[in-house]
């Protein structure tokens, strides 16, 4: 990265971007994104975004991840059985074409509407 491009990332008072900013990859130590937190067993909790990491694209705006601090995360809640058996269904739902009304054994791609059976059914043979 470039010392022009690490400069505009840089701003770890909060002076220009509003809260802390730092250069993608260069976070300190006690911050994490979601995902980072999540892969640790935690949440966020209800906490503001405590900081931000940016990476320069030159076509569009800067790529954003949000951080929070490790040290008011909270654990993951427990996954109860009524939502267990809620996800199972919307899950389910997702495997069943809707023309054939059959479970897929697969999320039924967007583009296509159908299992890959009913789109592309097999030609008559002669």
């Amino acid at each position: 990265m470039s010392g022009g491009a690490f400069g505009k990332c840089y701003d770890p008072t909060g002076a220009r971007h509003g809260i802390p900013t730092f250069p993608w990859r260069h976070a300190p130590d006690g911050y994490a994104t979601r995902r980072q937190l999540r892969a640790c067993g935690l949440r966020p909790g209800g906490q503001p975004v405590a900081a931000q990491v940016l990476r320069p694209r030159y076509r569009r705006g800067p790529l954003v991840a949000y951080l929070y601090r490790e040290d008011l995360a909270k654990p993951v809640r427990p996954m109860t059985p009524a939502k267990r058996a809620a996800l199972a269904k919307a899950m389910r739902a997702r495997r069943t074409c809707p023309a054939c009304r059959r479970d897929a054994g697969y999320v039924i791609p967007l583009s296509l509407g159908t299992c890959v059976t009913c789109a592309y059914p097999e030609p008559p043979t002669a």
